[in-house]
C-alpha cells in the first residue's frame, strides 16, 4: 500500500503503542475517526498515544493502550523504535513499539475510534494503513517467535 499524506502538526514529545498478538497471529488493530485535524484519519493503526509529563515509555503505552482499548498489559516487551519524521509524520519525536501476547481472557472494547478488532496478518493487506504497520507486526510476530523458542 503506498504512503499516505503527511498527518497534521502536533506537539512534539514521544508516542508509543503496543503491538497486541493473539496466539494465532492475527493482532489488535483500531481505526482511527474520519474527523479534521485527527493523525491519521480513517485508517488502521496499532493502538497506542502520546506520553504524558513524566511517565516512562513502558507506563505511557500500558495507560494509553488500557485507555483505548480496556485491556490492561501485563508484560510489555519493547520491539522497535522510530523517528516519526522518518515515518512520515510532520512532528518531531519518537514512535516507541511494544508487544504483548493476548491472554485470551480480557474482554477488549473499543474506547476511541471508530472500530477495534483483531486482524490477520494477511487480511490487513487490504485495510488503509500506513507502510511501517506491517513492518513492526512482522518484527513482534519474530519476537514472539523467538520467546517461544
Amino acid at each position: 500500500m503506498n504512503p499516505l499524506p503527511k498527518s497534521p502538526t502536533r506537539p512534539n514529545g514521544e508516542v508509543c503503542a503496543v503491538v497486541l498478538l493473539r496466539e494465532d497471529g492475527a493482532a489488535l488493530l483500531q481505526l482511527r475517526d474520519d474527523i479534521p485535524g485527527i493523525v491519521d484519519p480513517g485508517i488502521w493503526v496499532i493502538p497506542g498515544g502520546h506520553l504524558e509529563p513524566g511517565e516512562t515509555s513502558v507506563e505511557g503505552a500500558r495507560r494509553e493502550f488500557e485507555e483505548e482499548t480496556c485491556y490492561r498489559c501485563a508484560s510489555v516487551r519493547p520491539l522497535v523504535e522510530f523517528d516519526l519524521r522518518s515515518l512520515g509524520y510532520a512532528m518531531e519525536g519518537r514512535l516507541k513499539f511494544f508487544w504483548e501476547r493476548y491472554d485470551g481472557r480480557q474482554a477488549i472494547e473499543c474506547r476511541e475510534g471508530q472500530a477495534l478488532r483483531f486482524v490477520s496478518r494477511h487480511a490487513v493487506e487490504s485495510l488503509p494503513h500506513r507502510v511501517y504497520l506491517t513492518q513492526v507486526w512482522d518484527l513482534a510476530l519474530a519476537a514472539r517467535g523467538a520467546c517461544q523458542g
